[in-house]
């Protein structure tokens, strides 16, 4: 059975809703679509539906789709922030592994629920807890590293509950990471960081193997809330905090707005966030020459009256690709520049896709040489589109 993934939801959910999400609370129904290619060329699909988190394939790049299957066998009360959306990657064995968030009360605490599929997306293990800890745990995002191996990392309240118990305070929620194994449980957890912002998207790339690098949202002195990177030294030692930009956006809220992170194959580093700080409001991009170097002055994308938001960026061989969403007082469009040089220079921006109605976050994703952009919109369904080439 083939299907177009606008209507592939469909089949399994009647009427899922479709609303973008750019605060949390605005609904209760996720509206996301996360893509990862298998080395085979085959694009996999996780979407975020009402109360549960399906997975399908293509072989025709997005044209049209297999009959979905859900990764649980019943409803699920899942974590509907777009930050926060059902993650995938294949393993070096070839078997799939999916990421989801569920809330386990109405004070938004979730936890992180980890499946595999060894027979091709037909059926998904019954999904186990990627920590045995039952505080909160969300905003979890999944990569392979150069060796094929699976991590994870999210954001994780076991010593928010503990120190607040005594009395104490503690800002913010704890950066937790785990390795699967090699039956792809996630059960080793460790914690790198505590006092990171509790409510945004990470970012993550690999500086090698063994050597994940993560950007995300941390609380500062003061209660500043801006972005930072951390890059292990080995697969159990996070390396120092490193901070992307002096935003001094002090808040006492939850901006759901995570950032982006793409290290080239030079080694630089290109991060991208959002920030309504004292020093710079709106959408910024900055670079570093490698894993040790400051990084350099942001520069801003767009202008603020184009409301720029949700940065995604991508490193391939020899280009890295950026695109964001803005809004022209009728449509949200998704605009990308190219660098052919390491993200020195970038091109002028260019509209890629546009829609009228609800979307969600771009996505950028790569066969090869070729970039494409992945974003799934209200009335367009979703749309994987060639954007450029890796020259």
């Amino acid at each position: 059975m083939r299907l177009t993934l606008s209507t592939l939801a469909f089949v399994v959910l009647a009427g899922a809703a479709a609303a973008q999400h750019q605060h949390h609370g605005d609904a209760k129904d996720a509206f996301t679509a996360t893509p990862a290619f298998a080395p085979d060329g085959t694009l996999w699909v996780a979407r975020g539906m009402a109360d549960r988190v399906l997975v399908a394939k293509s072989t025709d790049l997005g044209k049209t789709f297999s009959a979905p299957v859900s990764v649980t066998a019943d409803p699920i009360s899942i974590d509907w922030g777009p930050d926060s959306r059902p993650q995938l990657a294949l393993d070096r064995t070839g078997a799939l592994v999916v990421t989801y968030a569920i809330f386990q009360d109405k004070r938004f605490n979730g936890r992180v629920y980890a499946t595999r599929s060894t027979d091709g997306g037909a059926s998904f293990a019954p999904p186990v807890p990627v920590t045995p800890e039952s505080t909160s745990q969300r905003f979890q995002t999944v990569g392979v590293d150069p060796d094929g191996r699976v991590f994870a990392a999210w954001l994780d309240k076991r010593n928010a509950a503990a120190t607040i118990a005594a009395g104490k305070p503690y800002p913010g929620a704890a950066l937790a990471y785990a390795w699967a194994d090699e039956r792809g449980g996630f059960s080793d957890t460790k914690l790198a960081f505590d006092n990171t912002c509790e409510c945004c998207r990470l970012g993550l790339a690999f500086a090698g193997p063994g050597r994940p690098a993560i950007i995300f949202r941390n609380v500062f002195a003061g209660s500043v809330r801006d972005h930072a990177v951390v890059t292990f030294a080995n697969p159990t030692t996070p390396g120092p905090l490193r901070r992307v930009s002096v935003d001094d956006w002090k808040i006492e809220a939850c901006p759901h707005h995570g950032p982006s992170l793409a290290i080239a194959p030079d080694g630089s580093y290109h991060a991208a966030w959002f920030t309504g700080g004292a020093a710079r409001q709106g959408l910024f991009y900055a670079r570093a020459d490698n894993a040790d170097a400051p990084f350099g002055a942001p520069r801003a994308l767009s202008a603020p009256d184009r409301q720029p938001a949700r940065p995604y960026v991508l490193a391939t061989a020899n280009a890295v690709h950026l695109v964001w969403k803005e809004f022209d007082g009728e449509k949200a469009l998704v605009r990308w520049e190219v660098s052919q040089d390491g993200g020195r220079h970038w091109s002028e921006p260019r509209t890629v896709a546009e829609t009228a109605d609800a979307s969600d976050h771009p996505l950028l994703i790569a066969r090869g040489a070729q970039v494409f952009l992945s974003w799934l919109t209200k009335n367009e369904g979703y749309r994987l589109i060639a954007i450029g080439e890796s020259t």
